[in-house]
């Protein structure tokens, strides 16, 4: 007599998944709904697989969150590392200026993960505001690093409050990538990739028309051709 068939198990055949996959769609579901409203049944629709499957790799929708804040900041604080290094000489509106093109780079078209950012930072656990803190703080260190740098070079104003000046500096170029996309167009007309452009320009020039020690000193020619 033959023995029965092994039951086949109603699970997931695998538990090997692309993880990249699982924090691409964590990040759609946690962009549409909040992280309040996301659930790992709903992140598990979105990429295409069994729940189970995630909870195999993540133990909470929570740490899929830090998981996402691993994969996108340190890359951006390595960057700013290497353009805050006391050796570079390159002028301080220049350096200044590549500030916000690294920030470009790593969330100027990544509009899901600045709006789960948001959300964390205002309605986030403890533990997950800490960690980004932790990440932030990394890279607000190289923004301060170049802005102390500019003082003592005599580029900046001596009296500037490096902290303050920081935050404003990044701040408002975060407030452009968000804003003017979404509603710019609607007032001026103006298609939105010379909206962002034009904006982040005029930011700019205001901004390093309040931190120079010499105001009125031009800013290099080429400087707006720097991506």
């Amino acid at each position: 007599m033959k023995s029965p068939a092994p039951r086949k198990s109603r699970g997931p055949k695998t538990l090997k998944v692309d993880t990249t996959r699982l924090l691409d769609a964590a990040q759609r579901v946690f962009s549409e709904n909040g992280m309040g409203g996301a659930s790992i049944r709903a992140i598990a629709r979105e990429a295409g697989c069994d729940p189970a499957l995630i909870y195999y790799h993540f133990d909470s929708k929570e740490a899929m969150f830090l998981a996402l804040l691993e994969r996108k900041m340190p890359p951006l604080a390595v960057e700013l590392e290497l353009l805050s290094a006391p050796s570079n000489t390159e002028p301080t509106a220049l350096r200044l200026w590549k500030i916000s093109r690294i920030y470009w780079r790593h969330f100027g078209e990544d509009s899901g993960f600045r709006a789960v950012l948001r959300g964390q930072i205002l309605g986030g656990t403890e533990g997950t505001k800490d960690a980004i803190a932790r990440h932030i703080q990394r890279a607000a260190k190289c923004n301060w690093a170049i802005i102390d740098q500019g003082i003592e070079r005599g580029d900046l104003r001596s009296d500037l409050h490096t902290r303050v000046t920081g935050f404003f500096l990044v701040r408002m170029f975060m407030e452009i990538f968000d804003l003017v996309p979404s509603f710019v167009e609607r007032i001026t007309q103006v298609p939105v990739g010379q909206a962002v452009a034009k904006a982040e320009r005029a930011w700019f020039e205001l901004f390093w028309r309040g931190v120079a020690a010499h105001p009125s000193k031009p800013l290099p020619a080429d400087l707006f051709s720097v991506e």
